[in-house]
C-alpha cells in the first residue's frame, strides 16, 4: 500500500473527507503518527500484548507477521578476559532475538559453533563457578548478557570468539511522503517511502494511527471506534 492510499483512508476515517473537519491536520502529522503506530504495535507483537497474547514466534501468524524485521548482522568483538563484548550495536536495533558465535582454544582444526544462551547480569557470577553453566568449549555451551548496547558473550577466560553475528528485531523502515517536511529531519521529503508491511497489517496500522491523532485533537467518537478495531483482526 502506498502511502497517498494511507492518506486518503486515514482522513476518511478522522474528516470524513467531504465534511472537511480539522482539515488542519498537515501531511507531517500524518507521517509521524503511522511511525509511532508501527512503533507500538510491534512491540505489543513481540510481547504479548494482544487480544490472543501471542508475543514472539508464539504462533504461525506471529511469525509471519514479524518475519520481515527479523535480521541478521555480523559483529566485531573485543576481548575483555571474561567476555568477549560487541563494539557495533546495530543502529536500527529494536530487540534481541540471538547472537550467534564460533569459539577457538587453538587446539581444534576448526572454530566451533557455540549454544549461547541469554541470562540476567545479576546471575554472571553464579553461572561462571556452576559446573552445568559456566563457559565450555568442549560442550560447546556458553552465555550471553546486553549490557550498555553491547552483548557480552562470556567465556572466563578459556577460549577465543573468532566470529561473530547477532539476530534481533529492527525498527519498521519509517514511511515519507514527497514533498512533505520529514517530522524527524525537518527536511521536505525528496522520495516517497512506502510502508514494508503487508495491505492486511497496514489496515491495522491505518486504525491505530487514526486512534494516535484522534487523541491528539480530542475527537473522542473517532478515538474510541479506532481503538477497538485496532488488533481486533489480529
Amino acid at each position: 500500500m502506498n502511502t497517498s492510499t494511507i492518506q486518503i483512508k486515514v482522513k476518511q476515517r478522522l474528516n470524513k473527507l467531504a465534511s472537511n473537519d480539522y482539515d488542519n491536520i498537515e501531511c507531517w502529522q500524518i507521517v509521524e503518527a503511522f511511525n509511532k503506530a508501527q512503533l507500538q504495535w510491534c512491540r505489543r507483537q513481540l510481547h504479548g500484548y494482544n487480544p490472543l497474547k501471542e508475543g514472539d514466534e508464539q504462533s504461525k501468524r506471529r511469525v509471519d507477521d514479524l518475519q520481515i524485521l527479523l535480521t541478521q548482522t555480523p559483529t566485531t568483538v573485543t576481548d575483555r578476559q571474561l567476555f568477549f563484548e560487541t563494539t557495533n550495536w546495530p543502529s536500527d536495533y529494536m530487540e534481541f532475538k540471538k547472537v550467534v558465535a564460533f569459539a577457538d582454544s587453538g587446539c581444534c582444526p576448526e572454530p566451533r559453533k557455540l549454544m549461547i544462551y541469554l541470562t540476567e547480569e545479576a546471575n554472571v557470577d553464579l553461572h561462571l563457578t556452576d559446573q552445568t553453566r559456566k563457559p565450555s568449549l568442549e560442550w560447546g555451551e556458553t552465555f550471553a548478557t546486553l549490557v550498555g548496547n553491547t552483548v557480552r558473550i562470556y567465556t572466563n577466560d578459556e577460549f577465543d570468539i573468532t566470529n561473530c553475528s547477532m539476530m534481533y528485531y529492527r525498527k519498521p523502515v519509517n514511511i515519507q511522503i514527497q514533498g512533505c517536511v520529514d517530522p524527524y529531519t525537518g527536511i521536505v521529503s525528496a522520495v516517497e517511502i512506502n510502508p514494508e508491511f503487508k495491505d492486511d497489517i497496514v489496515e491495522v496500522l491505518i486504525d491505530e494511527t487514526v486512534s494516535i491523532l484522534a487523541g491528539d485533537i480530542e475527537a473522542v467518537i473517532q478515538y474510541q471506534r479506532m481503538n477497538n478495531e485496532t488488533e481486533k483482526n489480529n
